[in-house]
């Protein structure tokens, strides 16, 4: 496309078929039966929408309208990753003060410390506004919390360490906004706060900062809700090198900074689950633009462990393999190495410490699956049927309690808390389903817990052991009331119905490389096809968990496609079967070809 939409005009060979649009029809399902997909097609394109985009593919005029563009100006924009809106940082609430007051700090060399949340979404913002304030030669620090010793986000203990340090202003990142106990300690202190978040505000009960800058509070302007923390500092970082008259040779060093910070966004933006739209794709887009020319030692070393080509690095990268060895380290020990990994320059110091993270990684895995195997037990020992599944130990990593929520939440398609039981507090961590806002949940159980936050589909929460009988079982009667009435099965969406015959790689050049990144809120497109032929089909991987087939299309050529978590199919394959499948490039051995990645399949015939 070379940046411009409008060449997109040779349209592949394609038939699109007309179909009907599934909607969610629920009744009860017990958790021992299959976890049957709900496969959802949407509306076929309207007339106007498919005229007015006609200078597209056929197909691309489909997934752009399913994802909400349906004019020639929209769709360019979305296609280009280009702001169809101001972008201003001091739109949001709080910007100004909180720049004045660190030029203010910046000019009188007061000690600022910078604190963030110790996964890569935080860790990220901690090392982007230390090589900003660096920049301006700030006397800066980072602070990123001990998950085991002080727990998520900003804490009175910390905040007197700093003060007694000589810290002056304390400006958070992914952090913060669900803390008015701590901000007021921080007042008491003499700290100046400054607080930088993405999470959801407590309704009616902002903390009582210097400032306070979340585009999610009531009456923020800013048009973009969705940043993730590092896009937020991020945007701190634009109005800092934004905010006063510049020559140009200074104005070119602020521009060349703020993309070297462009790599820390779309690292934490992905790993964080931001999602993929809005401003955060764009950010993305150049930030995996600035990873390809990064001279970040820790990135060069972080793609070597990962076994990733940072000429060819993706989304998926970060979300799969990158993002996890960052996250390592805070789930385990201390974030400390992945913050200092992150900026370091010193690159047998970022060999080390990429190595460390690698190391902690597979050790993570290991610890993760023996603990889901666990809270599995105990949720379904405790109630079988629930709508809620919960499972407690003293011996569970926090660390890793919200991965274990994770596969639960995964599996049965209930929401899922797995939590870490101390001595007189618990540390719950949870995931959740589309049809269940965990934090609006946990907000209503706010009277009987110590602090809480997060999003709709994931939250954390600690609570005193003495209440932690009655949060269960208010948590349990909410999730009841909501969610008696659904039949709980995943839903996968698929952009359209096509013929097999249809999916070649022209397909994937001309029409579906442009929706890149894709990812959280911007999926792959992804497809139905019917009554296909199977050549061959073969369980792989461990515990044969996995499917690698052979597909035939009508015209007689043959489609490889690998289908994970599918492995199961080998035993009762069909000769002909319907599949919902994304399109993608394989590269094997420096070897590139397509694959189909199955994410369903049903015998032909089946509903569905």
């Amino acid at each position: 496309m070379n940046g411009n939409a409008g060449q997109i005009i040779q349209h592949p060979s394609t038939r699109l078929h007309e179909r009907l649009y599934s909607t969610h029809h629920f009744s009860n399902m017990t958790l021992d039966m299959p976890n049957i997909k709900h496969w959802n097609i949407p509306p076929h394109i309207t007339p106007e929408a498919d005229s007015a985009l006609y200078k597209f593919p056929p197909i691309l005029r489909q997934v752009l309208f399913n994802r909400g563009y349906a004019t020639d100006a929209e769709a360019r924009a979305y296609l280009n990753a280009k702001p169809d809106f101001d972008t201003d940082p001091f739109q949001m609430t709080g910007m100004r003060t909180a720049v004045d007051r660190i030029r203010t700090a910046i000019q009188n060399n007061q000690p600022i410390a910078i604190y963030g949340d110790y996964d890569v979404d935080g860790v990220t913002s901690t090392a982007l506004l230390v090589e900003t304030l660096t920049y301006f030669n700030a006397n800066v620090r980072g602070y990123i919390p001990n998950r085991f010793e002080e727990g998520y986000g900003l804490n009175n203990e910390a905040m007197d360490k700093l003060k007694a340090d000589g810290v002056q202003l304390v400006i958070t990142v992914d952090c913060g906004i669900r803390s008015p106990n701590e901000a007021l300690h921080a007042r008491a202190l003499g700290l100046d706060l400054i607080i930088s978040d993405h999470h959801h505000p407590a309704e009616g009960d902002l903390p009582a900062a210097f400032a306070v800058i979340n585009p999610k509070q009531p009456g923020d302007q800013y048009p973009d809700k969705d940043l993730a923390g590092v896009g937020i500092a991020y945007k701190i970082a634009e109005a800092l090198l934004s905010d006063k008259e510049v020559t140009s040779n200074e104005a070119q060093g602020n521009s060349s900074l703020l993309n070297s910070l462009l790599d820390l966004v779309a690292l934490g933006t992905v790993a964080d689950l931001a999602p993929l739209v809005g401003e955060n794709r764009i950010l993305v887009r150049k930030g995996l633009r600035q990873m390809k020319q990064t001279t970040r030692q820790g990135l060069f070393s972080l793609a070597a462990v990962s076994d990733i080509k940072l000429a060819k690095v993706d989304a998926g990268n970060i979300g799969f393999s990158l993002g996890p060895r960052l996250n390592a380290a805070g789930r385990l020990k201390e974030a400390l190495a992945a913050y200092e990994l992150l900026i370091t320059k010193d690159p047998s110091r970022a060999g080390q410490l990429a190595q460390e993270l690698n190391v902690q990684n597979r050790e993570r895995q290991s610890i993760t699956r023996e603990m889901q195997a666990q809270a599995e037990t105990i949720a379904l020992a405790d109630d079988p049927n629930a709508y809620l599944l919960f499972a407690a130990r003293e011996d569970f990593n926090s660390g890793v309690i919200g991965l274990a929520a994770s596969r639960l939440t995964d599996t049965y398609y209930r929401p899922a808390i797995v939590a870490s039981k101390g001595e007189e507090e618990t540390r719950g961590s949870c995931r959740s389903i589309p049809e269940f806002h965990i934090t609006d949940a946990l907000d209503q159980c706010a009277d009987l817990l110590v602090r809480h936050g997060g999003h709709a589909a994931a939250a954390g929460f600690t609570v005193r052991n003495e209440n932690l009988s009655a949060l269960v079982t208010r948590l349990k009667s909410i999730a009841a009331e909501k969610l008696s009435n659904a039949d709980l099965k995943p839903t996968v969406t698929a952009d359209a119905e096509v013929s097999l015959v249809d999916v070649r790689p022209e397909l994937f050049e001309k029409c579906l490389k442009y929706l890149e990144p894709t990812g959280y809120g911007n999926p792959h497109a992804a497809f139905v096809a019917r009554n296909v032929k199977v050549k061959n089909a073969r369980a792989i991987g461990a515990d044969a968990k996995h499917l690698k087939l052979a597909l035939e299309d009508d015209d007689g050529y043959t489609h490889d496609a690998i289908g994970f978590r599918l492995g199961e199919w080998q035993k009762k394959m069909p000769p002909r079967v319907d599949i919902l499948f994304t399109y993608e490039v394989n590269e094997y051995n420096g070897r590139i070809g397509y694959q189909l990645n199955l994410k369903d399949i049903k015998e032909t015939g089946a509903s569905g």
